[in-house]
């Protein structure tokens, strides 16, 4: 089990927390001032009360008007307490959802400022649940801790500056119950902070199943594992359980049996003292209930306080799970703030070395040069690095040793507004949004309907986006899911050669395109191509014939290079391949 958080760590994340509030001065001041108002207000009942027995009951000095003066400040009190408490109860929920907003914002932003190492080894659903379940709890922690802690602490404070009013000796040894209630609550809060951080983990873990099975549903029905990650799905969440009942003794022990156990001692020593006084002298009724009273509302508060140590609890360890991830050091790769621009789209990798775990090298010393207008190939078997190049050259990952450039300038030295800008990519499986099909093409540019048209009909996409119901305008489910894997692609196409880059980066584009429309789209490629540096990634060697150049990649190195016929010709790793794929040829014909 992980080590609970410190006294300290605790409260460095309440005051980074309290400190999202810093936007609400106005209503947080607002907020206490009512808090503290209706707060005073429930103190001034008992002690009318108090001096209705003592200076009108008791005497039978039943005057009618100073009894309809007491009658109409407690009734007043009463109505004015019942209004400050509904608008303090509003502007706190303002200061909570706000707060809850502007952290939700914080750790969707971060998200998206993420490495994709970051995302490798992270299960999706564990980053959803920080954006929801974290911060709906921290919600709590703003409209019932703070609000009642700040209210009841204010009570508590006033009750025993009104008892010592009353009698000063018997105020002292309430005062002694105090030690033995804050020992209560820090008892509390240590071993709750453990249970609450297991039930956060093991909540996490389960959205983490959820969203894998929801993802893979289909390979889980066809391979038949729904036995198996129920199972796995019962065992995490019978540790969710288990952690919840452990939190739920702990609340049954020291919450409120604990208390009103002090509570009971306290009300022993009151009618003790009294009983005793009574002895020496007459004892003032008066004085007699408003203690009584007191000692009641005075227990009152500290159980809620302790029984909102419950959601402070959550608050503070969904807040360090939260933090823990605003505070990510694994950011995607930087760019320094440069004018620069890519204008014609001479790329050059030159000795680029590269690992993703920082012990084995994925590339090694990748060099090579595509000129403005030229297509190169990369083929290999898989494993073999193509992606990798891919990654590097769209600074989805920071390589390690070498440099890349475009135009003669280091990728790193251009924005990455300008290299998105620039540079189209298209992979094998494509992501579509949830939204229309426009949409999708537009991508929120400054396209016109004609731009999106047309290129739907470069790639073909326009006949089949004609034939739907609402056409350009037609839904477009999660994922795509209600088009066929062609479609998908087609739109994805469409997408990046509405966006007109100057290099193209095709990772094995057309392998969901049936034979009919990848060739009717071939020539298309080859047109677009023109003026444009294209990479395309390969696996269907007929598909890249007619690039300028193939690069051969083998265990995370370049081992052969050249045209389709001079490749054939070395009868190297790519002949075998080419071999495989298409049968016995005749080189001598090819060349």
């Amino acid at each position: 089990m992980e080590q609970p958080l410190t006294a300290k760590e605790q409260r460095q994340i309440l005051w980074r927390l309290l400190s999202y509030m810093k936007n609400e001065k106005r209503t947080a001041i607002l907020a206490f001032f009512l808090l503290i108002t209706a707060t005073t207000l429930e103190l001034v009942g008992p002690y009318l009360v108090k001096v209705f027995i003592d200076d009108y009951l008791i005497p039978r000095h039943l005057a009618l008007r100073p009894l309809i003066v007491i009658a109409t400040i407690y009734i007043g009190t009463v109505i004015i307490k019942v209004v400050v408490t509904y608008f303090q109860l509003v502007k706190f929920q303002e200061i909570a959802l706000r707060v809850i907003q502007q952290l939700r914002i914080d750790v969707f932003t971060k998200m998206h400022g993420l490495s994709m190492r970051y995302f490798d080894k992270t299960p999706g659903g564990s980053i959803v649940s920080r954006v929801t379940n974290d911060t709906e709890a921290i919600k709590e922690m703003f409209v019932e801790v703070l609000a009642s802690f700040v209210q009841n602490g204010v009570f508590v404070c006033g009750i025993f500056v009104t008892m010592f009013l009353l009698d000063v000796k018997l105020a002292l040894y309430c005062l002694f119950l105090l030690p033995f209630i804050w020992w209560l609550i820090q008892t509390y809060r240590h071993y709750s902070s453990i249970f609450y951080k297991e039930m956060r983990e093991r909540l996490s873990e389960l959205n983490a199943k959820l969203n894998e099975s929801l993802q893979g549903m289909a390979i889980i029905q066809v391979f038949r594992q729904e036995e198996r990650l129920q199972k796995e799905f019962a065992k995490i969440n019978d540790l969710h359980y288990r952690a919840g009942v452990k939190n739920i003794k702990l609340d049954g022990l020291l919450l409120r049996p604990a208390i009103n156990v002090v509570y009971v001692v306290s009300i022993m020593v009151v009618l003790s003292f009294f009983g005793l006084s009574a002895l020496e002298s007459p004892v003032k009724v008066g004085v007699l209930y408003a203690f009584i009273n007191y000692l009641e509302r005075l227990f009152e508060p500290i159980n809620q306080m302790m029984m909102r140590l419950s959601f402070y609890q959550q608050a503070i360890i969904t807040g360090s799970r939260l933090f823990a991830f605003l505070d990510l050091t694994e950011l995607a790769p930087k760019t320094k703030p440069s004018s620069a621009a890519i204008s014609k789209g001479k790329i050059e990798f030159r000795n680029v070395s590269f690992s993703y775990d920082g012990k084995q090298d994925v590339l090694k010393n990748i060099s090579f040069t595509v000129q403005p207008g030229e297509t190169v190939a990369l083929v290999g078997h898989t494993g073999s690095g193509k992606s990798s190049i891919v990654n590097l050259l769209m600074r989805f990952y920071e390589f390690d040793r070498g440099d890349i450039l475009i135009d003669g300038i280091s990728i790193c030295d251009y924005s990455n507004a300008e290299l998105r800008k620039n540079i189209g990519l298209v992979l094998q499986d494509p992501f579509l949004f949830y939204g229309t099909i426009r949409d999708n093409i537009r991508m929120y540019k400054q396209l016109t309907d004609e731009q999106i048209i047309e290129a739907a009909r470069l790639v073909q996409a326009h006949e089949f986006i004609e034939k739907l119901p609402k056409q350009y305008d037609h839904l477009v489910v999660e994922r795509g899911a209600a088009f066929s894997s062609g479609q998908r692609q087609l739109i994805a196409f469409a997408r990046t050669l509405a966006s007109n880059p100057k290099i193209l980066v095709l990772d094995e584009a057309t392998a969901h395109i049936d034979t009919e429309t990848e060739e009717a789209i071939q020539q298309t490629l080859s047109n677009m191509r023109k003026g444009r540096t294209t990479i395309a990634i390969a696996h269907r060697l007929s598909t890249i014939q007619d690039a300028d150049q193939i690069l051969v990649l083998h265990r995370g190195e370049i081992v052969e290079r050249g045209t389709h016929q001079q490749l054939l010709a070395q009868r190297g790793l790519y002949y075998s391949m080419y071999i495989l794929q298409n049968g016995k040829i005749d080189v001598e014909n090819c060349i």
